[in-house]
C-alpha cells in the first residue's frame, strides 16, 4: 500500500508528519443517488457500516475566544489545526481525541483515546488529567487550552458512506443529513440536534496518499462541479 507524504513535524510535537491529499465537494441529492449507486458497484464500503451501508460521526470542535480554527479556515491560511472530539456510531462508547492539521495543502491527523468520563471531565472544565497520560496529543491539548484558551464550540453529526480502493489507500465518503446543536452541551448525548444547517446538501470527500487512480477520478466526476473549500465545521458555525 501506498503511504502517505512524511515530512517535518506536527505543530507542538517532534513527530514525523504523515499527509495526505484531501477534496471536497458539495453536491446536491440527485448527484447523491448517482454517485452512490456508482461507488456501490466499483468499491467495498467502510467495513464498520450498519446494514445500510453508513454510520453516524459525532464531533465536538474546539476553538478559541479568537475563533481562531474557523477564521484560519475561511481565510485559507496555509499552515493551520484544529482540535476536536469524536466517536462513532449511536452512542459515545468509543472517543478519541483529533487534531486535525494541513500544511501545504496536505492534510494529516493525530488521535489518543478518551474514556467517557475523561470526556465528561474534560467538558466540565477539569483538565490536569491530560498531563496524567504521558501522551503528547494531550498534553499539547493541555497547553492550548490553558496557553490560547482553546475551549469546547460546535457539535458536528452526520451520517457517513464510505468506499475503499487500496491503490492509492483512497477513501472516498458521502456525508448526509449534517445537524448540529451549537453548541457542547449535547455532545454526549446522542439525539439531541435539532438544527440542519445543510439539509438536502451532501458533502463529498476523497482523500488519498500520493495518487489518485484514474479509476476513481472518473468514478466521482459529476458535470460542472469543482473541488473548493467545504469545512463542516464552518458550516455549522452559522447556527451559533
Amino acid at each position: 500500500m501506498t503511504t502517505g507524504t512524511t515530512i517535518g513535524t506536527t505543530i507542538g510535537t517532534t513527530e514525523p508528519l504523515r499527509l495526505r491529499h484531501e477534496v471536497k465537494h458539495q453536491i446536491s441529492p440527485q448527484e447523491d443517488l448517482v454517485l452512490a449507486s456508482r461507488l456501490g458497484k466499483l468499491f467495498p464500503r467502510d467495513g464498520h457500516a450498519g446494514p445500510d451501508g453508513s454510520y453516524r460521526v459525532t464531533s465536538l470542535y474546539f476553538d478559541t475566544p479568537y475563533d481562531t480554527a474557523l477564521r484560519e479556515k475561511l481565510d485559507g491560511v496555509d499552515r493551520r489545526e484544529k482540535f476536536r472530539l469524536r466517536y462513532y456510531g449511536e452512542r459515545p462508547d468509543f472517543l478519541k481525541l483529533e487534531k486535525k492539521f494541513k500544511v501545504n495543502g496536505l492534510c494529516g491527523k493525530r488521535s489518543a483515546r478518551l474514556t467517557w468520563s475523561e470526556a465528561e471531565r474534560l467538558l466540565s472544565g477539569e483538565d490536569a488529567f491530560l498531563l496524567e497520560r504521558g501522551e503528547p496529543l494531550l498534553s499539547e491539548l493541555y497547553h492550548k487550552l490553558r496557553g490560547t484558551l482553546l475551549r469546547p464550540r460546535t457539535v458536528v453529526c452526520y451520517d457517513r458512506e464510505a468506499f475503499l480502493y487500496a491503490p492509492g489507500n483512497v477513501r472516498v465518503t458521502l456525508d448526509r443529513d449534517l445537524r448540529t446543536c451549537g453548541d457542547s452541551t449535547g455532545f454526549l448525548s446522542p439525539g439531541s440536534f435539532p438544527l440542519k444547517p445543510l439539509d438536502a446538501l451532501t458533502v463529498l470527500e476523497v482523500k488519498y496518499d500520493a495518487f489518485l487512480p484514474d479509476l476513481v477520478r472518473l468514478a466521482v466526476q459529476t458535470p460542472g462541479r469543482r473541488a473548493g473549500a467545504c469545512s463542516k465545521y464552518a458550516l455549522c458555525r452559522r447556527f451559533d
